[in-house]
């Protein structure tokens, strides 16, 4: 294998100093959400470290993830290739293409079975694993085959983590998750759709600085430190919500003045994800500082979970699901919808009444 050459010789190679190489650590120490005391330690483990090799794979997938994480500031997508890892293989960064691509990634493989990192972006189709092909080979063999000599797999976006857009219904392709296929490597789930830049460069700096036992996830395998709490925990809008300040419109007052959009569909209450804190583009803003509703895209089947624009407690879903019933059953469509929809009035204006942030965290 070949020897490859350290951070601290690297940077000196670009002109960039000790302080600077410091400076760099504790940056980096802080997007990982770690205490300034252990910027040593980072520095001190990227001093003695070999880049290791990371393997980057792209199924069904909108290219997104890789959009977002090219505009990460700390560390920038350049620091993360050039001087964190080695990114032997991916598809829409690498220079080579056809044959040479997939040798790169075969060789990088052989080179350091066991021991690379991979990184995987979209859902993986299993109704007809020719749906998406790389150089001939199905998404499905190229996640086994690749997955099968790695140390541990991340899994980039909310369709490598829970299936995404693909997997929404009525999921034409079959498309599953990477922990729907690979059960017997760690895996760690990076959703959104994209991903914060700086939570997925922030998430392998720390994989790779620390090792996969330094990352605390949760019941989705989701890093702790960047999916511990709701939105709706460090929006800058919860004390409007706590006072029952809503804006009733996009373009009312209450909208105006930086009200409470929980009424308008916002799913922060029930989303986990450092959007009000991290922030996007270099921590300038994020959705609901631009004005509009969160999604809930860090969490599975966002997409199936009723209208963008309901409130929380008037689930759209239900709809569908009443409709096809009364087709089954023969009854009149006009009737069930009317039953539903006063059903719906009179369940949300009791939710309405006695639901509170509290109450809304529960459910998530």
């Amino acid at each position: 294998m070949a020897v490859k050459p350290l951070l601290p010789d690297l940077m000196k190679a670009h002109g960039i100093s000790r302080r600077g190489f410091l400076k760099y650590c504790a940056t980096l120490t802080s997007a990982m959400a770690l205490p300034p005391i252990l910027a040593p330690k980072v520095a001190h483990a990227l001093e003695t470290t070999t880049r290791p090799s990371v393997i980057w794979l792209s199924f069904q997938e909108c290219t997104g993830c890789t959009e977002a994480i090219t505009r990460s500031h700390a560390p920038t997508i350049e620091d993360l290739i050039f001087n964190v890892i080695s990114l032997d293989y991916h598809h829409t960064l690498q220079a080579a293409s056809g044959d040479a691509a997939e040798h790169a990634r075969e060789q990088a493989m052989k080179d350091n079975w066991g021991n690379y990192l991979v990184v995987v972006d979209g859902s993986i189709p299993i109704g007809d694993p020719g749906y998406s092909c790389i150089a001939g080979m199905s998404n499905l063999d190229m996640l086994k085959e690749t997955a099968e000599g790695a140390a541990a797999i991340v899994a980039v976006g909310t369709c490598a983590a829970y299936g995404g857009i693909p997997h929404a219904d009525p999921n034409p392709t079959g498309a599953v998750s990477v922990s729907d296929i690979i059960t017997d490597k760690p895996i760690i789930n990076v959703p959104g759709c994209p991903p914060i830049p700086i939570v997925m460069t922030s998430v392998l700096a720390q994989f790779l600085t620390f090792g996969l036992d330094s990352i605390e996830v949760d019941k989705l395998g989701r890093p702790k430190a960047f999916f511990g709490e709701t939105i709706h925990d460090r929006c800058y809008r919860r004390p409007f919500y706590d006072k029952g300040m809503f804006a009733e419109g996009f373009d009312d007052e209450g909208a105006r003045e930086g009200w409470c959009l929980y009424k308008l569909g916002c799913k922060g209450p029930t989303t986990r994800s450092v959007c009000a804190t991290v922030k996007w583009n270099g921590g300038t803003s994020f959705p609901i500082q631009a004005g509009h509703g969160c999604l809930g895209c860090t969490e599975p089947d966002f997409w199936d979970n009723g209208g963008f624009y309901k409130p929380l407690s008037v689930p759209a879903g239900e709809y569908r699901k009443l409709g096809i019933a009364a087709v089954a059953g023969g009854a009149a469509l006009g009737v069930a919808g009317g039953a539903l929809g006063r059903a719906s009035k009179a369940r949300a204006g009791k939710a309405h009444e006695t639901v509170d942030a509290h109450d809304l965290e529960k459910k998530s």
